[in-house]
């Protein structure tokens, strides 16, 4: 196994950093480190914005939900959905390509784009020894965290990535089972068997859970989801993105 590889396999999110920036060069490298990852055609349809200012973090926590790991950090990354450059790119030429840039299609290629390019900013920090959480709550008042990061139409800030020194060493959760995720040529739909590995992932996951907290807690993984399935969240999605110049076709 090489280096590479231990460095994916011992992904944990940290949600505690020292009181320590992180320097301009390590920016520099977990920006350019995003910038490598794959982009569909060439189209590299994301933005990377990052805060350093004291006071839009503590804004972005709140917004967030009150996550502080927001606000503490080395440093946060907001990753973008961003079809922005090539509106520009179209006027400059005298095309109209609003069909284009306003269809489903170019929207999944923004979303897969930044996502791609985060997994590698994140891998990118954990190589560095350094930790990292993905803030997807930054969804939850997406006009408010717009308008504090002053994007621009067919700019959508989709998450955040907090950064830093881990300040905490917490367990691993462990993933589903690679039967219940890997199939081989076709969607293996046999119903008694994928029960079963969930049954014995719930024992796993309750055992993490009773173990972290003392016996306090024996939540099960589709007990959760579940209860995260049964409340509606964000309804206002669909909406906003339209508004925002993306998935309207």
């Amino acid at each position: 196994m090489n280096s590479v590889i231990k460095t994916i396999l011992n992904h944990r999110s940290i949600r505690k950093f020292e009181d320590k920036p992180l320097s301009d060069e390590q920016i520099k490298l977990i920006v350019q480190s995003a910038q490598a990852a794959s982009t569909s055609s060439y189209i590299q349809a994301y933005s990377i914005i990052g805060v350093k200012d004291k006071e839009k973090k503590q804004k972005l926590a709140e917004l967030a939900g009150g996550q502080n790991y927001v606000a503490e950090n080395g440093h946060f990354f907001v990753f973008c959905a961003d079809l922005h450059r090539h509106q520009l790119i179209a006027d400059q030429y005298h095309q109209d390509a609003s069909e284009n840039l306003e269809s489903t299609e170019k929207f999944m290629v923004t979303v897969i784009d930044a996502a791609l390019a985060a997994q590698n900013a994140v891998l990118a920090a954990e190589s560095m020894e350094l930790g990292a959480v993905y803030i997807g709550g930054l969804r939850n008042q997406l006009s408010e965290v717009s308008s504090l990061l002053k994007t621009p139409s067919h700019v959508l800030p989709l998450f955040g990535i907090a950064v830093g020194y881990p300040a905490q060493e917490p367990d691993q959760k462990q993933r589903l089972p690679f039967e219940h995720v890997y199939h081989e040529d076709e969607y293996q739909q046999d119903q008694t068997s994928y029960l079963s590995q969930l049954k014995e992932y719930d024992q796993q996951i309750s055992a993490y859970y009773e173990q972290r907290t003392n016996g306090e807690r024996k939540d099960t993984w589709t007990g959760q989801m579940a209860r995260l399935l049964s409340r509606p969240t964000r309804m206002y999605m669909k909406e906003f993105v339209e508004k925002k110049g993306f998935n309207k076709r």
